[in-house]
């Protein structure tokens, strides 16, 4: 079954074809699902949206288990057909959103070594299925999605550059971020508006800077509060408890200027802000 053959997918879909309430848009290229699998399959491999199937068949084939969730009920019989030369399969219907990450992998992946997330996320929920993901602290080896080409872009830029934000900040302390390549609209039916990119998240297994999570992220949150203003203003809008002149010197004594602005600073200098932040309140 060539599920990339666009009369395939007509054929499967029927009237329910194309769901926008969903963001379905379906690959329509073999590589793709192929490169996406070779590149971030494991041996217990966790699918978000399998859609039709096309990538979690060629998880199957790579994966001594793979388990998908699907919110769709629509697709759920279809996948029944897509899937059923594969013994090594299961489909959860739920929102990945009300997922207990955790309590997930330790039900469907007891006795493995290595757990690793392998999904085409739709657009309009990426950033908080990636949050979702990290914040579990689920022991992942890798995340390897497929997003929109900015985000890819945003999720692997650097301090200082325009496409730089608390997304690629926060994702930092969990992991690193590689982009692996380019997958244009004409890849996918229907085709979107907009390119795609495959990032590969590979997760550290300890932290790679040393402070309170609550502080760090209430900083990273506060220095892009108001981007175009300098790191003390920006930052006093989430911090207001501390006088702005204080949070002015805390900024000097970690070596940084009184004008910094929040989006040149990377995770080791907003977590030296935030152990400063916490000495200061102790």
């Amino acid at each position: 079954m060539k599920l990339t053959d666009i009369g395939t997918v007509k054929a499967l879909m029927g009237e329910n074809a194309f769901k926008k309430q969903f963001g379905q848009n379906f690959l329509i290229s073999e590589q793709v699902p192929r490169r996406i699998a070779e590149s971030g399959a494991a041996k217990g491999t966790l699918e978000i949206g399998p859609g039709i199937g096309t990538l979690t068949r060629e998880l199957c084939e790579r994966a001594e288990k793979v388990v998908a969730v699907e919110i769709d009920t629509s697709l759920l019989p279809i996948l029944e057909t897509t899937l059923a030369d594969f013994d090594n399969v299961k489909v959860i219907h739920n929102d990945i959103m009300k997922v207990d990450i955790p309590a997930l992998l330790e039900e469907e992946f007891a006795g493995f070594d290595e757990v690793a997330v392998c999904a085409n996320l739709p657009y309009y929920i990426t950033s908080p299925v990636l949050m979702k993901l990290l914040e579990s602290k689920a022991p992942f080896k890798s995340i390897t999605v497929m997003v929109q080409k900015e985000v890819a872009t945003r999720l692997t830029a650097s301090a200082g550059s325009e496409t730089y934000g608390a997304l690629t900040a926060s994702v930092s302390y969990y992991a690193s971020v590689k982009k692996l390549f380019d997958v244009p609209a004409g890849c996918f039916m229907p085709k979107p508006k907009v390119d795609s990119a495959v990032v590969k998240l590979s997760l550290y297994e300890k932290p790679p800077v040393d402070c309170k999570e609550s502080t760090l992220f209430k900083v990273i949150k506060g220095a892009f509060a108001q981007r175009r203003k300098t790191l003390v203003n920006s930052l006093s809008t989430v911090i207001s408890h501390i006088p702005k002149s204080t949070l002015a010197a805390i900024i000097v004594s970690c070596g940084y200027p009184e004008t910094t602005r929040g989006e040149t600073l990377d995770i080791n200098a907003f977590a030296k802000i935030a152990n400063a932040i916490d000495a200061y309140q102790a």
